[in-house]
Order: C-alpha cells, then sequence, then structure tokens
C-alpha cells in the first residue's frame, strides 16, 4: 500500500492550505460573529477550481478524485466549518445528483454554473417526518399536462437561499409502489430539480443556530410549485436509491471536516500549550497536557487514515460505504472530543469568542447528526456486518 500523496495531491492540500490561513482565517470570527454568508470567499473558491473538485473538466469541473476533495474540505475546516460545509454540501449534495444522475441536458444546463461557483446547488431531503427514517418523505409531486406539481416542506438545508443559489434536488413522492410486506402502501420516490425563483418555491428564513452560523441553512416549502416533466433526476421512482448513494459519498466529505476540525483544535491548543505559562513554566510541559495533545495527535492520525481509505475505495471503484460510515462515526465523535480537550486546555479564554476553539466547540457537534446521525451510522456499520 502507498501511503503518500502524489505531487498533484500535496500542491493542493499546500494551496488551500495557505488560502484557508490567509483569506479565510482573518475574516472567520467576524463572519460566525455576524451570522454573514462568505460570498467572497466562494467567489475565490471558485477562481481556484475547488467548487467543482471532483466532476469532469468536461462540465466545468477540476477533474479532481475523491481524495483530493477531501483534501480540500479537511484544510479548510481546519480553520473554519461555515466554508467548509459550503463547499461541501454543494459539492457532495447539490452538485452530485446532478452529476451521477441528471441527464445530459441536465448537467450541460448546470454543472458548468455549479462547477464554477456562480451559482451553489443544495439537496432537500430532510423533512420534519423524514430525517433519520428519510424513507418517510411527505412531499408530494404530481404529473399534470407535461408537469410536475410539488406541495411539500424541507427543512436544515444548506445552499438554498444565498443569492447565488442555483438549484435544489429534491426528493418527493410521486406515486405508489403497491402494499409492502407488512400491507401498507410503499412510497414511490423520485428525485425532481427546482430553480431558485421557480413560482411556488419559498426558501424560509435562516435558522437561529449553535454553530456553523455563516453558512446557510433554512427551510423550504413548496406550494403548487411546478416544474416541467423534464425536471425528473433519472428515472421515476429511483429516488431512494439515488440518495442512499449520494449520502455514502457525502459521507466522505463530512468525514473530512471531522478530521479537520479535529486537527484545527489540535493546532490551537498546542499552539496556546507552548504560550500559556503556569508555575514558572509553559503548560505545554504538564504531563496532564501532553497525554491530551498526544491521545489527539494519535487519534486524528488513525482517523484520517479511515477517511482517505473511503475515499480511495470510491476511486477504485469499490464498495466504500462501510469505511464511509465508520469514518463519519469516528471523526465527528472525534472532532467533539477535540474541541472540548482544546477549550480546556486554553482555561477561561477557551469560553471566549475572539478564540479559534470557542466557534470549533460549536461547530463540532452537528458533525454527530448531520449527514446520519450516529446512531444511523452504527445501524449501517452493524447491517453491513451481517447483523
Amino acid at each position: 500500500m502507498d501511503f503518500d500523496f502524489s505531487d498533484d495531491h500535496r500542491l493542493l492540500r499546500s494551496t488551500v492550505r495557505e488560502f484557508a490561513e490567509q483569506e479565510v482565517a482573518p475574516v472567520a470570527e467576524e463572519l460566525d460573529r455576524t451570522h454573514s454568508f462568505p460570498y467572497e470567499i466562494v467567489r475565490r473558491l471558485g477562481e481556484l477550481d475547488l467548487m467543482g473538485i471532483p466532476f469532469p473538466e468536461e462540465y466545468g469541473g477540476a477533474g479532481g478524485d475523491s481524495l483530493a476533495y477531501a483534501l480540500v474540505v479537511e484544510e479548510l475546516t481546519r480553520v473554519d466549518s461555515s466554508v467548509a460545509i459550503t463547499l461541501c454540501a454543494h459539492t457532495s449534495l447539490g452538485t452530485q445528483p446532478i452529476y451521477l444522475f441528471g441527464s445530459e441536458d441536465q448537467k450541460q444546463e448546470w454543472l458548468p454554473q455549479l462547477c464554477s461557483g456562480e451559482r451553489l446547488g443544495a439537496f432537500g431531503l430532510t423533512e420534519p417526518e423524514a430525517g433519520s427514517d428519510a424513507g418517510n418523505t411527505h412531499t408530494r409531486a404530481v404529473l399534470e399536462n407535461g408537469e410536475w406539481v410539488i406541495n411539500g416542506a424541507k427543512q436544515f438545508i444548506t445552499n438554498a437561499g444565498t443569492d447565488i443559489s442555483g438549484v435544489v434536488v429534491i426528493t418527493a413522492v410521486t406515486g405508489s409502489r403497491g402494499p409492502n410486506g407488512d400491507g401498507r402502501q410503499e412510497k414511490e420516490i423520485s428525485n425532481l430539480l427546482v430553480p431558485n425563483g421557480t413560482p411556488g418555491y419559498e426558501p424560509g428564513n435562516p435558522y437561529r443556530k449553535m454553530g456553523w452560523n455563516a453558512s446557510d441553512t433554512r427551510p423550504l416549502t413548496f406550494t403548487d410549485c411546478r416544474v416541467p416533466e423534464e425536471r425528473l433526476v433519472g428515472p421515476r421512482g429511483a429516488g431512494l436509491r439515488q440518495f442512499l448513494r449520494v449520502l455514502d459519498i457525502g459521507r466522505i466529505g463530512v468525514g473530512a471536516m471531522g478530521v479537520g476540525l479535529a486537527q484545527g483544535a489540535l493546532d490551537q491548543a498546542l499552539a496556546y500549550a507552548r504560550e500559556r505559562r503556569a508555575f514558572g513554566q509553559p503548560i505545554s510541559k504538564f504531563q496532564t497536557i501532553q497525554t491530551k495533545l498526544a491521545d489527539l495527535s494519535a487519534e486524528i492520525e488513525a482517523t484520517r487514515l479511515l477517511v482517505y481509505k473511503a475515499a480511495w475505495l470510491k476511486d477504485a471503484g469499490g464498495d466504500f460505504s462501510l469505511t464511509a460510515a465508520q469514518a463519519k462515526l469516528k471523526s465527528g465523535r472525534l472532532a467533539v472530543r477535540a474541541a472540548d480537550d482544546a477549550v480546556q486546555i486554553h482555561g477561561g479564554y477557551g469560553y471566549i469568542e475572539e478564540y479559534p476553539v470557542c466557534r470549533f466547540y460549536r461547530d463540532a457537534k452537528v458533525l454527530t447528526i448531520g449527514e446520519g446521525t450516529d446512531e444511523v451510522q452504527e445501524l449501517v456499520i452493524a447491517r453491513a456486518l451481517g447483523t
């Protein structure tokens, strides 16, 4: 096995690290405090060809692989999670369904403007009664005279309500397959493209959140929203299979976010421990602090390799679902622990908003919830083990 990066991967990582440290870090606290969407940073990410990393150049993408994508997400999250999730949700959830399952016309229409960062993509799956039970979709779409008429609501949707949001891919019930094993009607679920500005489609007000304050998260409503029949993504009734595939891929990105946040927390804690003096010496000289830092370092490296393995398996055409779920589960929990330890090492300063670890602490928790809760990951892993 080769654990070394290619020259291209090394260059990409160093480029994104420099960008994050020089252009994101100086404004991250203000963006978080003012709940301001990072339009200028997204524009720069587009100029650096980072908004369409894993998509072919023929559609305006960078022609990179999943490992390249994971590296970019990791490096951005080391500095700021709001910027990272904006790119991550746009790529894994907003653009990926169109690339994987869209028609050639849909790809030609949307991928160039999504990959350039001119427009943001979103994925509308979660509903009030369809979170972990993702198949319990209530949003409905009825085909009438060559148009899908959509009624329903989505919640916790990222990137749908900004000034540059372009399209959301939503799941909707488009019919019934007849009774299943327990006698209930099985829903036919399909995916539909709904461009921003379509009459009847209304992004709601942004949520007040614990973290990710500079990212866009809000509910969506659809009231007699009409889109042409050609907005169907892939075959009718294939929506469940499609979004499960999308979520598998998305867990690589969220796993990279967990590693990046944990690494950023460790970086901050180590730098502070070297500077802070108590009892006549830097606190980094005390064994209790050393133990926390050393343990985090080992856990981060192990989890990083798990995320990279999931990316490698996907790029090699292997079955990566189990590894991606393991990586997402492990990295989210590690991010929470790393942020907690970093705040503890900072002491009272860790509770002050001017210090990045305070923001990291608030941002970390959602990594155990979004893109499938820890409990769902455990279920996925257990089923893959044959339980």
